[in-house]
């Protein structure tokens, strides 16, 4: 596990957001307009039924017949139904709509990511990305579906009923504004306080899913190193943080949700005092004063809904914020170069640090020749890994150059570094779909658009010995695998990997421990496949097993994240140095 300084992913601000809105709406004008014309008349068919009963009282106390009261409640109950209707078309389009946008966000999510630099997903960590790309989304979709229809039918329900307030009396309606101070102060005190909060909520439950992730993708040498009760405690720290920030949302809470029952029930309580003085005095009748009562009863549901979600889209423009935030990584400027002359590596005076100070690779030189195999040795904590990660150009030095060709890697696109550069490491996923899709992830000679045929696919698949496996497939190259389909085993699964290598057709290889993960009986397997990859490429392996070392055309061994020596086997082993002391113990183990 890395003790690599993390670099958070950037948050969008808030001038992003409100384009990222504009965007949407002049996108979907015709549908949110639709929308809200279906809610607006929904609404006013609503209103409609507080006048009708407010007729009713008027009717029965001024002495009415039988046939007009009948009439009366006939048309309420109309209007109840139309309001009914016109409610879920609205309903409907509103979560038509939502998912619409919801998918369009997701999908230009995903673009943004993997168009991302290398460097970048390693320096901000898996947890951050995996967190917007999961619980971030989903708050975000909760905001979408919900929220928003809801904000905007509690919104439009308060003006409508304000004004059916207005309208029916003038003088009642002045009650409303002792609610006002209740709603305005307390939302006002709590909102700024409210969204620090979620933003930190978010940030620290990234926290969370980043402590698991580590702990479970480096549960091997937690528990080699005997780190287990460290990872607890420092799982434990990550959700105590989101416990602490929970709490203070929960008392924020506990202030403005009793401020809100105020803001309905003191406008309620001065409606039927005022009203009733008003009414002795003939300055209202008993049915205006019976609408007014339940408009007033009325505005407590929407505006508590309106205030709640509202509550909620803050938690939703918290991870909006977060999920539009990839966009605002920079993308690096790769300036014009000349493609590579040849396929030879040469590193000169490297140097590179996960945090500033703590150096991991301190002045590498190294020439590997094209089509050579050369070997990295060295113990745990040597800089194989990293050094492999800077040639593949995961990581970009912070000194000296990595050349391609004669290339900087920092001046060739990330596209042209695949075609020049393919890194092989121990995982390998195989993503749930087809076994074409998981096999055509590459780009044909660059094209995304060009097509790989059956044949050619199979070829790639005979190289690595699995195209009888994909055959006995029930619909073969068109069989869906993966998770909850066809089991995939380890060995399989690297193997359909170095298959996608064939067809990506890198001139040089970067392997790190490409079969640590698969028994003894699968890593022979994989490794006569990766023998039939790698023939005519350049490759840079680390091994820990010596014995696959000194097969290698060469060996460059790293003490302290340095080169100390370099050359064949026999040449290592007889200068008596680390080569030759690992080599030894190494023989002495296997025989032991």
């Amino acid at each position: 596990m890395s003790t690599a300084t993390r670099t958070p992913l950037p948050i969008a601000d808030t001038a992003q957001v409100r384009t990222w809105v504009r965007r949407v709406l002049r996108a979907n004008a015709a549908a949110v307009t639709s929308v809200l014309l279906l809610f607006a008349l929904a609404l006013l068919a609503a209103l409609v039924g507080p006048r009708l009963l407010g007729l009713l009282v008027d009717s029965v106390t001024a002495g009415t017949t039988t046939a007009r009261v009948d009439l009366i409640a006939l048309a309420l109950l109309g209007v109840l139904s139309v309001e009914a209707l016109l409610q879920r078309a609205a309903m409907v389009r509103a979560a038509y709509l939502g998912e619409k946008v919801l998918a369009e966000t997701r999908e230009e999510f995903v673009r943004t990511v993997v168009e991302l630099p290398p460097q970048t997903i390693e320096s901000a960590g898996t947890g951050d990305l995996l967190s917007r790309a999961t619980s971030d989304v989903d708050r975000l979709d909760e905001g979408i579906r919900h929220a928003l229809p809801e904000i905007v039918i509690s919104a439009l329900t308060l003006v409508f009923l304000a004004a059916a307030i207005v309208l029916t009396s003038p003088l009642l309606s002045l009650a409303l504004l002792a609610g006002l101070p209740f709603a305005v102060l307390s939302t006002w005190w709590y909102r700024p306080r409210a969204r620090r909060a979620y933003a930190r909520l978010l940030v620290e439950e990234a926290d969370v899913l980043a402590s698991t992730h580590e702990t479970v993708h480096g549960c091997a040498t937690t528990e080699t190193f005997g780190l287990g009760p460290r990872r607890v405690d420092h799982h434990g720290r990550a959700v105590a943080a989101v416990v602490r920030t929970r709490a203070r949302t929960a008392d924020l809470q506990k202030v403005w949700f009793p401020s809100l029952d105020l803001a309905t029930t003191v406008p309620a309580g001065v409606v039927l005092l005022l009203g009733v003085l008003a009414h002795r005095h003939g300055l209202v009748g008993l049915g205006e004063l019976t609408a007014v009562v339940v408009y007033v009863q009325l505005l407590g549901g929407p505006l508590n809904e309106l205030l709640t979600w509202v509550d909620e889209l803050q938690i939703g423009n918290a991870a909006l914020r977060r999920v539009l935030g990839v966009d605002r990584i920079p993308t690096p400027e790769i300036p014009d170069s000349p493609p590579p002359r040849g396929h030879a590596i040469r590193l000169r005076d490297v140097r590179f640090g996960y945090r500033p100070g703590h150096e991991v690779l301190r002045g590498v030189d190294l020439d590997v020749r094209e089509g050579e195999r050369i070997v990295l040795v060295g113990a745990s904590g040597a800089g194989k890994s990293t050094l492999a990660k800077l040639v593949a150009g995961v990581h970009a030095p912070d000194g000296g150059s990595v050349l391609v060709g004669g290339v900087p890697t920092t001046s060739l696109s990330t596209e042209a570094l695949r075609r020049e550069i393919a890194l092989i490491t121990q995982e390998h996923h195989v993503f749930l779909g087809t076994a074409r899709e998981n096999l055509t992830l590459a780009d044909r000679d660059g094209d995304p658009g060009a097509d790989w045929s059956d044949a050619e696919l199979l070829d790639a698949l005979d190289l690595v010995d699995l195209a009888d496996w994909v055959r006995s497939l029930p619909h073969g190259l068109d069989t869906e695998i993966g998770d909850g389909t066809i089991t995939v085993p380890a060995s399989v699964a690297q193997r359909l990997a170095l298959a996608r290598f064939v067809l990506a057709d890198p001139a040089t290889v970067v392997l790190d421990e490409a079969t640590a993960l698969v028994d003894a009986a699968a890593s022979r397997q994989v490794e006569r496949s990766l023998a039939a990859v790698l023939a005519g490429r350049t490759v840079i392996s680390i091994e820990h097993r010596l014995d696959t070392a000194a097969e290698a055309d060469r060996i460059a061994v790293l003490d302290a994240g340095r080169i100390v020596e370099v050359g064949t086997h026999d040449e290592v082993v007889a200068a008596g140095g680390t080569y030759a002391r690992l080599w030894s113990a190494w023989n002495r183990a296997d025989h032991d």
